[in-house]
C-alpha cells in the first residue's frame, strides 16, 4: 500500500521534499505542511511500517528516541511550555509520528485540547522562505543532539 507518508518519504530519499530537516537513525524529520503551531513537526520512518508494532524492539527504541530527539529540539527553539506526540495511524496506514509545539499563549479554549480541535484552514502552510530562521534553528538543535550521541 502506498499511502502519502510513503510518498513524502520517497521524496525525502530523492532530495525533493522541502520540509525534510534532517534524516535520522530512524527516518526523516520534517517540518509539517500546515503549522497549526509555529514548529510542528513529524517523524517518518525509513522504509514505512504499518505501525509501531510491526517494528522490531530495536527499531523502536530507534524511532521513539528519535522522536522524543525532534521534540527536546522544538523544545528548545520554540520556547514551548510542552510537547505532545501523537502516534495516530487512523487516517495514513502508516507509521509516523506527531511531534507539537505547546503553547501557553494558546487560547484557553484550546490550550488543553487536542490540536485537531484547530481550524486547520486558518493556519499557515509551510514556506521556506517565511519559516527559514525557525526551520533552520530547529535542524540545528536536532543536528546537536545527534551529533552529542
Amino acid at each position: 500500500m502506498t499511502t502519502f507518508i510513503h510518498q513524502r518519504v520517497e521524496a525525502a530519499k530523492l532530495g525533493e521534499n522541502p520540509t525534510v530537516l534532517c534524516k535520522m537513525d530512524s527516518g526523516w524529520a520534517v517540518f509539517a505542511d500546515v503549522q497549526i503551531l509555529s514548529g510542528y513537526c513529524l517523524l517518518l520512518p525509513d522504509p514505512v511500517p504499518s505501525d509501531l508494532n510491526a517494528l522490531t524492539i530495536p527499531q523502536r527504541e530507534k524511532f521513539l528516541r528519535d522522536m522524543s530527539i525532534v521534540g527536546d529540539a522544538v523544545l528548545e527553539v520554540t520556547g514551548a511550555a510542552r510537547i505532545n506526540y501523537e502516534i495516530l495511524g487512523n487516517s495514513e496506514k502508516a507509521l509516523h509520528a506527531h511531534i507539537i509545539p505547546r503553547y501557553d499563549a494558546e487560547p484557553e479554549n484550546l490550550r488543553t485540547g487536542p490540536v485537531w480541535f484547530y481550524d486547520w484552514s486558518l493556519a499557515p502552510h509551510f514556506d521556506p522562505k517565511n519559516h527559514k530562521t525557525l526551520f533552520e534553528n530547529i535542524r540545528a538543535a536536532i543536528q546537536k543532539r545527534i551529533m552529542a550521541g
